[in-house]
């Protein structure tokens, strides 16, 4: 691959959620992208990374499941009730942790290594077709989604993918020019 191929597809990435929420997204699709999630750096070989993936009637147990946490720790009704179908927005939601580290410095270097993973789940959603969008964990809610996902005490859940077939093309966003600064 030259470099404006890479760069092209960097560009063409997009956080979308307008998906076909009929069409399902082929196991070995998602297995694919969790794979290459573990090639991101990984400054200690912790290796990380674990994944819950959500489908079906799966993804409003996780639905369920984040809006107790939010109802116990005192969220709206209005956004409780949002998040009961939050995750049928699309076909599969693949919650990304970062197993907890043996120091406070290693819990930072296994969620750096995890968010780098995520990048690369979505550049490669990107390049089989499909669209994804990186969402948080609701705030007050890691520990519960931690332990839906059976994930161990401790994981911090770095990113809730959504993954899906897109049913249209949205427009680039303008990014603005990085701030550089060079040292000679």
């Amino acid at each position: 691959m030259k470099f404006d191929d890479f760069a092209q597809l960097v560009r063409t990435r997009r956080s979308q959620l307008i998906v076909d929420q009929e069409r399902d997204v082929e196991i070995d699709l998602i297995n694919q992208l969790c794979s290459v999630a573990t090639w991101a750096p990984n400054h200690q070989q912790t290796w990380p990374w674990v994944f819950g993936v959500f489908t079906g009637e799966s993804r409003r147990g996780l639905s369920n499941a984040t809006a107790d946490a939010m109802q116990r720790n005192g969220d709206s009704e209005m956004k409780v009730t949002k998040t009961r179908t939050k995750y049928l927005r699309a076909p599969v939601v693949v919650v990304v942790g970062s197993a907890p580290g043996e120091s406070a410095l290693q819990n930072e270097e296994n969620r750096d290594a995890v968010a780098a993973g995520v990048q690369n789940m979505l550049l490669g959603a990107t390049a089989l077709g499909l669209a994804s969008f990186w969402s948080s964990c609701p705030k007050g809610c890691n520990d519960d989604v931690a332990r839906h996902c059976g994930f161990a005490s401790g994981t911090h859940v770095t990113a809730m993918i959504y993954i899906g077939w897109p049913t249209k093309d949205l427009p680039a966003i303008e990014r603005p020019a990085p701030a550089i600064t060079y040292f000679t």
